[in-house]
């Protein structure tokens, strides 16, 4: 599990990038795998799910997850929730304690996000269509709604993959220069190949946002020696499925 240092400086929240090892799944799920969207056993996920609640805080409530859609949208969970099913979207806003929030990533952005002083979090995942459809920005704007101000507001950008190995064709490219012909410093060519910097995009959307609070944790899920899932990486090597990392965070 890796955790970020501006988060970290925030008392009463607790956090986590967990990669794939500490699990009980095997072959390749081997070991952590947190995703019921997987083919792995139910009974694997499950064990690696409360693996993740012990290490986040035992006493807390079970882990809140989505049926990730690559939307825009979000779920806020207030003292009023009930959990009766699985919602289909991409991020989670609250201002419940004890309550760890989670997205499942395997290439695409986990991002973190704490208000402390309003006591709100959010747990976002950013694929390249959650980012071009504004995700970020969305869940900033509601927080904001719900008086958080820009310079309280952390962010954490989690491991995923860079742009050197996200190699993306010529209609990618001209989707995004359609939407904002500044998006091509996001690209960049080698070998006539094309190469999109997602986590740069997204910097970038915080950037426009005034948020200076923001800590990018550099590694590349793709790299097999850094221990994480990576959905290209199986597809490269003809693997008929892969794992899904957690992001979780959580007001103590």
């Amino acid at each position: 599990m890796i955790t970020s240092k501006k988060l970290n400086k925030l008392n009463g929240i607790s956090h986590g990038f967990f990669n794939r090892c500490g699990g009980k799944s095997k072959g390749i799920y081997k070991s952590l795998n947190c995703g019921p969207g997987s083919n792995d056993k139910r009974i694997n996920i499950y064990e690696n799910l409360k693996i993740v609640k012990r290490k986040i805080n035992k006493d807390c409530k079970n882990i809140i997850l989505l049926n990730q859609i690559h939307s825009n949208k979000f779920i806020f969970i207030n003292k009023n929730y009930k959990k009766k099913r699985k919602f289909k979207a991409d991020a989670i806003i609250t201002n419940q304690k004890k309550l760890p929030i989670g997205i499942l990533t395997a290439d695409c952005v986990p991002i973190l996000i704490c208000d402390k002083k309003k006591n709100i979090i959010a747990a976002i995942h950013a694929g390249w269509k959650g980012a071009y459809k504004n995700i970020l920005t969305r869940v900033i704007k509601f927080m904001l709604k719900k008086d958080c101000h820009i310079k309280d507001i952390h962010v954490a950008i989690g491991p995923c993959i860079s742009q050197k190995n996200y190699n993306v064709k010529e209609d990618f490219f001209k989707k995004f220069i359609k939407k904002d012909k500044k998006n091509t410093k996001f690209f960049k060519k080698r070998k006539n190949l094309l190469y999109f910097d997602l986590p740069g995009y997204i910097k970038s959307q915080l950037k426009i946002m005034k948020i200076s609070n923001i800590d990018h944790i550099n590694i590349d899920t793709f790299e097999y020696k850094n221990n994480y899932f990576s959905a290209r990486r199986s597809i490269r090597l003809k693997h008929d499925d892969y794992g899904r990392n957690i992001s979780i965070i959580m007001i103590n």
